[in-house]
């Protein structure tokens, strides 16, 4: 669906009530969305490319943009519309839930879209995170354990449900080292106020 906008480069009001009901986002939000993007969209054709991203100081020091675009980019023609801009950051949203965060997460490495994470998926996304870091050895290595941990069923791939479950065991490791460290810190608390 590309943009039906005026002369001003406004959404019609059809559109900006389909964006509501699309997405969550209240109307409120939907219009600070649709300005940042016309301020992105610099040369205000309506779509964003990886050029004007990368134009934007905060994302172009990270590795994952192209990553990000090419997921928001639902058709497939290398730029993002309004609609697709708005859709992929209503995925990403606070009050979205815990599955379609997780969903978008694993897209950032499937990058085939086959439906799992083969070795060099994961290699290569992971390269582009940790970039010279590590060596195409270590990194391969670090490729090769988190495979072997995360598939369980042999396949040599990760599944988006198993990538589900490693991402559970995670992050109930940070709620315990958290909790660990709140307790430890009350102890030290409670010990000093005496």
């Amino acid at each position: 669906m590309r943009s039906r906008r005026n002369a001003q480069g406004r959404l019609s009001p059809q559109e900006q009530m389909d964006l509501l009901h699309a997405a969550n986002f209240s109307e409120r939000d939907l219009k600070k969305l649709y300005k940042r993007f016309r301020a992105l969209d610099t040369n205000q054709n309506g779509e964003l490319d990886t050029h004007e991203l990368f134009d934007v100081p905060e994302l172009a020091d990270n590795p994952l943009v192209k990553r990000v675009l090419s997921i928001f980019d639902t058709n497939g023609d290398g730029k993002v519309s309004f609609v697709e801009f708005l859709v992929g950051l209503s995925k990403l949203a606070a009050n979205t839930d815990e599955f379609q965060k997780t969903k978008f997460a694993f897209d950032v490495y499937d990058i085939n879209k086959d439906g799992s994470i083969s070795n060099g998926e994961l290699f290569a996304v992971m390269k582009m995170m940790v970039g010279s870091n590590l060596n195409d050895q270590q990194l391969q290595q670090l490729v090769d354990r988190t495979i072997v941990q995360a598939d369980k069923d042999g396949d040599g791939m990760i599944s988006f449900d198993e990538f589900r479950e490693v991402k559970k065991q995670v992050s109930e490791f940070r709620f315990i080292r958290h909790r660990h460290r709140y307790v430890c810190s009350n102890r030290v608390d409670a010990s000093l106020s005496l």
